[in-house]
């Protein structure tokens, strides 16, 4: 009996073989990456990669669907069943990154997935965990989620999202994947995103977790000015009268980062 979708998963396979071939020409995998797929399904994208890589791994929460891959006996397919959201990325990479030094290969480390558009974006942050020691994420989510992630200042997709994904990665929205590209067919249509992590982005622990509150506080009610969000922090930062009269999604990124560094520079957070 064929697996059926579920929805409390979010699941929805992939079948346009022309969109299948353009995703796996996207990740191009050489023979010496690492890559993870999230969310496998019944193996689209899975198939076509395990004939180009020999490191492939998948992270799959759905008991049926790991029984369905572990049925099939391959040997170099390396199965976790396990909930995307929880599982260990940071520790995954960093055995791959140094494997690839050991070798002394040109292999990349890769994590590619269809997302569920349910825990599309907790996952893009629980990810960012891992962007030390990954070169290159491809994944194809709802479209309205991409439009966000590369949304510029004074855009109204322009969010928090935005704002925390464009200072660690290089974003490019690739191509629109329309509904009857999948089984069931989605009510949404979807892209495909290429993430790249930026090297060398002086941002330490400490003036990330500010700018993480204080990115959240700013548009925590969007239509609010900042004066009236960001509350406490109006004095320390001695924002001026036209700034504080400019809503959350008027602000670059680069500024919010600015705000945040003063803010730990000054030990108020």
């Amino acid at each position: 009996m064929a697996h059926q979708a579920r929805k409390r998963f979010g699941q929805h396979f992939l079948t346009d073989e022309s969109i299948i071939h353009a995703i796996v020409s996207t990740i191009h995998p050489g023979k010496d990456d690492f890559i993870i797929e999230i969310g496998p399904g019944l193996g689209a994208i899975t198939y076509p990669l395990m004939s180009l890589t020999q490191g492939l791994e998948v992270v799959e929460i759905d008991r049926d669907l790991v029984n369905f891959w572990k049925q099939k006996c391959i040997p170099e397919l390396v199965i976790h069943q396990a909930d995307a959201l929880a599982f260990d990325f940071l520790s995954w990479s960093q055995t791959c990154l140094n494997s690839i030094k050991n070798q002394q290969t040109l292999g990349q480390v890769k994590v590619i997935g269809n997302l569920p558009y349910n825990i599309s974006t907790p996952l893009l942050f629980h990810l960012m965990k891992a962007i030390d020691s990954v070169d290159v994420q491809v994944f194809m989510l709802q479209k309205e989620v991409i439009q966000r992630m590369v949304a510029l200042p004074g855009d109204s997709e322009y969010s928090r999202l935005s704002v925390m994904l464009q200072m660690r990665y290089e974003m490019l929205d690739c191509f629109d994947v329309p509904p009857n590209s999948f089984e069931p067919p989605p009510k949404v249509n979807s892209a495909v995103v290429v993430m790249r992590p930026k090297k060398n982005t002086d941002i330490d622990a400490k003036v990330w977790s500010v700018l993480e509150s204080l990115v959240a506080k700013a548009f925590s009610q969007r239509r609010k000015v900042l004066s009236n969000n960001i509350g406490e922090y109006r004095e320390i930062l001695q924002l001026d009268a036209t700034t504080l009269r400019a809503r959350a999604q008027e602000i670059s990124g680069q500024t919010y980062l600015e705000w945040a560094k003063m803010l730990v520079k000054q030990d108020q957070i």
